[in-house]
C-alpha cells in the first residue's frame, strides 16, 4: 500500500493550457516512465480528449484513456490499478458519477488509491474525490450542492471559486446553512494536495490564485485563505 494522494484543481491543467499544475502532479510519482490514464467521462468522452498524450506536459510516459461511452476495457479495476496517475477531466459531475457507478469505476478508483495510484483532476475531476461539492451539473450558471461524491476526502470542494460568479456566494450560503459540509474552495489555477485523506498543502500555478478553507461558524461562515506554494 502506498500513500493515498489526490490533487484537486479548481481549474487548470492541460485542458486550460496550464502545464505547471500538471508537472506538480507528475512530481508525485517516482516512476521512471509513468503510466497516466485520462478519464474524460464528465465531458461525455469528448473527442478532443484523444489529444491528451500530445498536450500533457511530459515526455517518456505511457498515456491511455478510459473511454466509457464506447468502452473497450474489460477489467476496469485491473486497468486503473496498473496506472501511476489517473487524471480526471472536467464537465458534468453528476452524470460522471452516475456513469462511473454503473461501470464500477468508483470501486476501481478507491482500490487504485489504496494501492498508491495518484489521483488528480480539475473541476468535476476535483469534485469527485470529496464527500460533497458544488456543481453546475443541474443548471448552468448555478452552484448547487452535490452530496454523493466518492468520499476519499472528508468535507466539500468548490472549483472555479474566482472564475464563476455564482460559486462564492453559493458556498457561503450553503455552508452557513449546513446544506453543504465544511470544506475547501480553489480558484482557477490553484489546487489542494491531499495525502491519506487530509489536505496537506495548497499550490498555485499563477500569481494571485488562492485556496480557502470554508467552515460554518455560528450563523455564518469562516473563510480562511490557505498558505499557497507558488509553483514555477
Amino acid at each position: 500500500m502506498g500513500l493515498r494522494q489526490v490533487v484537486a484543481m479548481g481549474g487548470g491543467g492541460w485542458t486550460m493550457q496550464d502545464p505547471v499544475l500538471d508537472r506538480f502532479v507528475l512530481s508525485l510519482t517516482d516512476a521512471r516512465r509513468p503510466r497516466i490514464c485520462f478519464v474524460p467521462t464528465a465531458s461525455g468522452d469528448h473527442p478532443a480528449s484523444a489529444g491528451f498524450h500530445e498536450a500533457f506536459p511530459a515526455s517518456g510516459f505511457d498515456a491511455s484513456i478510459l473511454w466509457l461511452f464506447d468502452r473497450t476495457v474489460a477489467d476496469v479495476g485491473s486497468f486503473l490499478g496498473e496506472q501511476d496517475i489517473v487524471y480526471v477531466g472536467g464537465g458534468n459531475t453528476v452524470s460522471m458519477l452516475a456513469i462511473w457507478r454503473a461501470h464500477g469505476v468508483d470501486v476501481a478508483l478507491r482500490a487504485a488509491s489504496e494501492a498508491g495510484v495518484v489521483l488528480a483532476g480539475m473541476s468535476a475531476g476535483a469534485n469527485c474525490w470529496f464527500e460533497a461539492s458544488t456543481t453546475d451539473s443541474f443548471l448552468l450558471g448555478h452552484a448547487d450542492p452535490l452530496l454523493d461524491g466518492l468520499g476519499l476526502i472528508a468535507g466539500s470542494f468548490t472549483p472555479h471559486y474566482d472564475g464563476e460568479p455564482a460559486r462564492r456566494p453559493a458556498v457561503h450560503r450553503l455552508v452557513g446553512s449546513g446544506a453543504l459540509p465544511d470544506g475547501y474552495a480553489c480558484d482557477d489555477f490553484a489546487a489542494v494536495h491531499a495525502v491519506d485523506g487530509e489536505v496537506r498543502a495548497s499550490v498555485a500555478s499563477r500569481a494571485g490564485a488562492r485556496a480557502f478553507r470554508v467552515e460554518r461558524n455560528g450563523d455564518g461562515i469562516s473563510e480562511v485563505a490557505l498558505e499557497m506554494r507558488q509553483l514555477s
